[in-house]
């Protein structure tokens, strides 16, 4: 069984959304993407378009680069991404997209031994995502507050600076008067 990090390697980011296609679920509940999307269209009823969509010609270019520049993964289908770069595809070949409640719902369509861990498996995927991202948004938080701190002390910075600068040109200036040339009566 695939490791988690391997399982986070195969949820993309697509409208918005964290997503699994549907070849990547295949090979990890261990069927064809065939068998695989034939289960999910006899129990069509429980995926709506909130849990699963087709991926655009548009979008599925997108991925498919993605897929590509990460050669070194073992889970990528590359007959898949073969047949993704032909130009002109019908429609129906273009992958499915599972949201996070869709793999939740794959749980009462697939019910082998394998599927159920798998299942389990990839739920832990998805909270592990969001909690790294909640941690993620943590520290941007931090880091916007401290990039507006050292904005304020840039301000006070500047205005010390201008403060001293004053002090010095009324020193110097100060300096120039007691020490000018002095004209008229002299002790």
């Amino acid at each position: 069984m695939p490791s988690e990090e391997k399982i986070q390697d195969k949820i993309h980011e697509i409208r918005g959304e964290r997503v699994m296609l549907d070849f990547d679920l295949a090979v990890l509940y261990d069927t064809t993407t065939k068998a695989f999307n034939q289960a999910v269209r006899r129990n069509k009823d429980r995926f709506p378009e909130d849990f699963l969509f087709q991926l655009s010609e548009q979008e599925w270019q997108i991925v498919q680069n993605r897929l590509i520049d990460r050669t070194d993964q073992p889970f990528v289908n590359r007959s898949q991404i073969v047949t993704g770069s032909q130009k002109h595809r019908n429609k129906g070949l273009l992958p499915y997209a599972f949201t996070e409640q869709g793999v939740a719902m794959l749980s009462g369509v697939l019910h082998s031994p394998k599927a159920i861990k798998m299942n389990i498996s990839i739920m832990r995927a998805f909270v592990e995502i969001r909690r790294f991202v909640a941690q993620n948004l943590s520290l941007k938080e931090q880091l916007k507050e401290i990039r507006e701190r050292l904005g304020e002390h840039d301000v006070q910075l500047k205005q010390i600076y201008d403060t001293l600068e004053n002090m010095l040109n009324k020193t110097i200036s100060q300096q120039e008067w007691e020490s000018r040339e002095r004209i008229g009566y002299k002790k």
